[in-house]
């Protein structure tokens, strides 16, 4: 159960539920940013899954590009973003961005990921400020 849901409030945050792909997201959670900049943007982010291993791997793709564009455009020089992808062939031009962007950029696998599970999750530090947008 998440806190909002349950009625619980927590001194100093803020929960909205929304879809992030709605194009008013972004400007919403902007809007909530102190001098409209983050330290840190944090996606765990999945989209619905189908069953069908390539569409559900671009579907989440999909999703993580959006979260790196977001991070772009609010992280402060020096801050980080991290970001669930799944491995399936299409992260590649994720990981590029992501390197012309911070300084550095490495996955990690936490130890409550299932094995077999194709989840993985992207950690990029230091941000070098804003990258510009893919071709």
């Amino acid at each position: 159960m998440r806190l909002a849901e349950a009625g619980r409030k927590m001194a100093g945050i803020e929960f909205l539920r929304l879809d992030f792909m709605d194009a008013t997201a972004p400007g919403r959670l902007k809007a909530m940013l102190r001098e409209g900049k983050a330290d840190v943007v944090l996606s765990d982010m999945a989209a619905q899954g189908t069953g069908h291993t390539r569409t559900d791997h671009l579907r989440i793709m999909g999703l993580a590009e959006a979260a790196a564009e977001f991070a772009c455009e609010v992280l402060v020089p020096g801050g980080a973003f991290l970001c669930k992808v799944f491995q399936g062939g299409a992260e590649r031009e994720l990981l590029d961005r992501l390197k012309r962007a911070f300084a550095s950029v490495r996955h990690i696998k936490p130890p409550a990921s299932r094995a077999e599970s194709a989840e993985l999750y992207v950690v990029a530090t230091g941000f070098r400020g804003a990258e510009p947008a893919a071709p």
